[in-house]
């Protein structure tokens, strides 16, 4: 089958889909939680009788196993991921201490497919952040105006600290759509000034807000504090070390340059899956440790503002408070209430997921369109962090563990956000800035110049990568 061929029946064989920049979803002091011991991680101890995988090393793929093998049942890990491709999920991969076990009908297909992960790319960024925080570049608690241009941005901004924008505290003003829209539409002529211009509305620190603006400000102080380009920092840093090479992969970046950190990584699922496995294997690769211990902990440890969020990642934990879609809410409940308590996923619009339960040795990686069944709108955009999706398969995948069994968290129950906060989910005034129009709007810059430096042209250098994935490379048999 040739190349276009397979791209078009994998994305659009099933069905029109339209998405915009919609990504769904601890401070200082927060209480750490004391995670069980992981399985068939490095410095695990061995499940007796179980089939033990390493991660795969630049150039091969992963290791693969037999259900059995890992002490999980067959036919019902077959029922599960029966279950995930009928929920319109384009590629589906199950690991088991890091063997390959189980994987969806159109993977052979969708496997080299870049594909936006959306918000999942801020729990990228927050790795980088823990690999520059290790290096001792990057002081989490330090003011930001540390890292940034003299002179660029108040004193109210430079105030916010790297923690602030990790645990989406950072006090700036959101709107969710007026955010996302120009973003997907490549028109943004700096996500940072336009960052910086965003008011805060909040003391940084003690008000969850889930913002895109303040990811992409974390990507920028990220760079300016280790002092080079961030893509050239994460590709020697994070994906060469777990084998994902610079032309795997597209990310995107605004007008000015600026590497968007609230989504816009473009990268095919057997990639994303090793982002995943290394957040499974506590920040480790085959003996080398990429990201600090005591970080990977804060990073799965909730926050003291929202109590199923940690370091742009989403855990286990409640009351929960998911992005403000169509309103803001907080909920009395996980998102993987009923399961291990180590349970965490990185989360991105039109579920673009790594589920991932270190103590079962357990990562699902999955991409496609959303597929909530619910009577809750926000959940059926895939912005509930009770997600029917989430519930219903895990119960399954669940089921299928025999050594050791794990009990049923319980069938899925709908909670409601039927109310609409319009100045949160689309701000006029958030929208128009960019466009260099209204009191939100940086100081001299707009979609046609932003500062002396020129602006790329829209659509122009992103590698034919636009809003949902991109398209063939030519003349080879991958996105």
């Amino acid at each position: 089958m040739g190349t276009t061929s397979k791209w078009v029946r994998a994305v659009l064989g099933l069905g029109a889909a339209v998405a915009i920049a919609l990504p769904t979803a601890g401070v200082a002091g927060a209480q750490e939680v004391q995670w069980p011991e992981p399985s068939g991680v490095a410095g695990a101890p061995a499940l007796e009788g179980q089939e033990q995988c390493a991660p795969p090393e630049p150039g091969a793929g992963p290791q693969t196993a037999t259900a059995g093998d890992v002490g999980i049942d067959q036919a019902k890990l077959d029922e599960a991921i029966a279950f995930a491709a009928s929920r319109m999920r384009i590629n589906i991969q199950v690991y088991r201490n890091n063997c390959l076990i189980g994987r969806g009908p159109l993977n052979d297909h969708t496997d080299d497919l870049r594909w936006n992960i959306w918000s999942s790319t801020k729990s990228v960024v927050a790795m980088l952040a823990g690999i520059a925080n290790g290096q001792g570049k990057l002081d989490l608690d330090a003011p930001i105006g540390q890292y940034l241009d003299e002179g660029q941005g108040d004193e109210a901004h430079r105030a916010i600290t790297a923690r602030n924008l990790l645990t989406q505290t950072s006090g700036l003003q959101q709107s969710i759509v007026s955010e996302g829209v120009p973003s997907g539409l490549d028109l943004d002529p700096s996500i940072v000034e336009q960052a910086l211009a965003l008011p805060v509305i909040h003391e940084p620190g003690t008000f969850f807000e889930y913002t895109q603006r303040g990811p992409d400000l974390l990507a920028h102080v990220i760079e300016k504090a280790v002092g080079e380009d961030l893509q050239a920092f994460a590709q020697r840093e994070l994906f060469d070390p777990i084998g994902v090479g610079a032309d795997r992969y597209h990310w995107s970046r605004d007008r000015s340059g600026n590497t968007y950190g609230f989504a816009g990584l473009f990268i095919p699922p057997v990639d994303f899956a090793r982002i995943g496995m290394l957040l499974s294997n506590n920040g480790e690769w085959n003996g080398n440790r990429i990201i600090p211990v005591d970080y990977m902990r804060q990073l799965r440890t909730p926050s003291e503002t929202n109590g199923c969020y940690g370091y742009l990642t989403w855990v286990n934990g409640s009351p929960c408070t998911p992005p403000t879609l169509p309103s803001r809410k907080t909920f009395d409940m996980s998102p993987f209430a009923g399961m291990p308590e180590d349970a965490f996923a990185t989360v991105g619009a039109l579920q673009q997921n790594n589920f991932l339960i270190p103590s079962l040795g357990m990562q699902v990686t999955w991409n496609g369109f959303l597929g909530d069944v619910s009577p809750d709108p926000s959940t059926v955009l895939s912005a509930n962090s009770n997600s029917e999706l989430y519930r219903e398969f895990l119960r399954k995948m669940l089921a299928a563990y025999e050594a050791p069994s794990v009990p049923d968290p319980g069938a899925y129950e709908p909670t409601f956000n039927l109310d609409i906060d319009i100045p949160n989910l689309a701000n006029p005034d958030v929208f128009t800035a960019p466009f260099g129009i209204g009191p939100m709007a940086p100081e001299n810059c707009d979609v046609f110049s932003c500062g002396e430096a020129p602006l790329r042209p829209p659509l122009q250098g992103n590698e034919g990568c636009f809003v949902i994935a991109c398209l063939p490379k030519q003349g080879t048999g991958s996105a």
